[in-house]
């Protein structure tokens, strides 16, 4: 089971957790959660006008062996308006654009979005169920 939550924080609601989202999947081969602002296709999605979030810019994809992985998925701009970074536990570092990382088994961390332009982000908090 990978369970996701997701803030939205602007400077104004800073450490604020009111408007709180929550997602989860179970650990089967295949199995996709999304974050981005296209409500179509993403289980967790921010504000139309937050554009440094992509349509589709996180996926949280399920291997066949039941582990999860990461992806900040390329969009229709050749460099991002944001950056992506991920913690788990005292380990920070950043997602590269495009780039994909394994979630640990039985482990929780956190994905930032920030935007590059405001004092905006996005906190993905996830928690892969062993």
């Amino acid at each position: 089971m990978l369970e996701l939550t997701m803030a939205a924080v602007s400077a104004a609601d800073a450490g604020a957790t009111a408007g709180m989202l929550m997602a989860d999947s179970p650990s089967d081969p295949g199995a996709v959660l999304r974050v981005g602002r296209d409500k179509s296709v993403c289980r967790l999605s921010t504000p139309d006008d937050w554009l440094f979030v992509s349509r589709v810019h996180l996926e949280f994809l399920c291997g066949p062996d039941g582990s999860w992985q990461v992806t900040w998925l390329r969009g229709s701009q050749p460099d991002p308006s944001s950056e992506v970074r991920l913690t788990v536990g005292d380990h920070a570092q950043p997602l590269g654009y495009g780039g994909t990382v394994p979630l640990p088994r039985g482990g929780s961390g956190e994905l930032i979005i920030v935007d590059r332009t405001a004092p905006r982000s996005v906190n993905v908090g996830f928690y892969h169920e062993a």
